[in-house]
């Protein structure tokens, strides 16, 4: 049974929230962010993000929409995964949030997309859905043979060379990045990780403590890969959003949905990459999430 509790107003740099939470099925508690006011929208984050990644995205639809944005598990307000990690978990997040809610839009970021991919062939409460490229493996196009040395060095508090083996295998990291070598960018990334932590504020969620749950974006991801054509029984209307300047797998997987999904229409925003819809900053340097804000808007907002 789900059950919703509102915490006081926080504030961000310009918009007010308030913060709730919402208790999923096995117990385990969903903290989110709430902003604006109308008909009620989840957004829900991707790999190595949280609920304050895509603040600028809710305010700019929060003069239309009531916005909700959850901390996946592991993250920032919400609690952990179950020792053995299934999607079911996931979806019974989202039920719980929609159910509290009463929203029936939704708008998901790569393994943050899986979700709403799983939750929608289950959960009849949603009623549109936005996707900005959904993290899918078309026929091998991605490898999780790095998943195995990510978590070996996830165990052996080795945070610097799990982060580099997830961006090299995730292949998010600029062409560059492939030709330097590994002791390399663990050193930048050594780098950044103590520069965050001695700016870190209270409720910012860290690239260290994220880290850990890069584990379960990349076996969602494995698990949502098979056997796409399931997809085809979800009759709303999705739209599939992505960027000129990202990796060729998320690509393939557009077009993979684009042709399974019944109701499907597809935006390319022409200059953006994978991190397209996310707040802007040092570790995003692309993000123009009121670019991606419009379209959302247009396509909820159409009968």
């Amino acid at each position: 049974m789900a059950t919703r509790t509102n915490v006081p107003t926080a504030s961000s740099a310009s918009a007010r929230y308030t913060l709730g939470s919402v208790t999923s099925r096995d117990g385990v508690t969903i903290g989110y962010r709430q902003l604006g006011s109308g008909p009620g929208l989840i957004v829900l984050h991707g790999a190595m993000e949280s609920s304050q990644s895509h603040m600028r995205l809710a305010e700019a639809l929060a003069d239309v929409f009531t916005v909700y944005l959850p901390d996946r598990r592991g993250r920032g307000m919400s609690g952990p995964y179950e020792k053995d990690y299934r999607k079911e978990q996931d979806v019974a997040d989202m039920d719980a949030l929609l159910t509290a809610t009463g929203a029936h839009y939704v708008f998901g970021v790569s393994s943050g997309a899986d979700v709403w991919l799983e939750s929608a062939l289950s959960l009849s409460t949603i009623q549109k859905m936005a996707l900005y490229e959904p993290a899918l493996s078309i026929n091998g196009s991605i490898s999780m043979d790095f998943l195995a040395r990510y978590d070996r060095e996830i165990t052996q508090g080795d945070v610097a060379g799990a982060l580099v083996t997830g961006m090299l295998g995730a292949q998010m990291g600029p062409p560059i990045f492939n030709a330097m070598p590994r002791w390399l960018l663990k050193s930048f990334t050594k780098s950044g990780l103590k520069r965050e932590d001695a700016q870190v504020k209270p409720g910012d969620v860290t690239m260290r403590a994220l880290a850990p749950t890069l584990h379960y974006d990349f076996t969602l991801v494995a698990e949502a890969s098979k056997d796409l054509d399931r997809f085809r029984a979800i009759n709303i209307p999705a739209l599939l959003l992505g960027g000129s300047k990202s990796p060729a797998y998320l690509k393939a997987a557009l077009d993979t949905l684009e042709n399974i999904l019944p109701h499907a229409q597809r935006i390319e925003f022409p200059g953006l990459n994978h991190g397209g819809s996310s707040d802007p900053g040092s570790a995003n340097p692309g993000g123009k999430p009121e670019v991606v804000a419009q379209a959302v808007r247009q396509f909820l907002s159409e009968p």
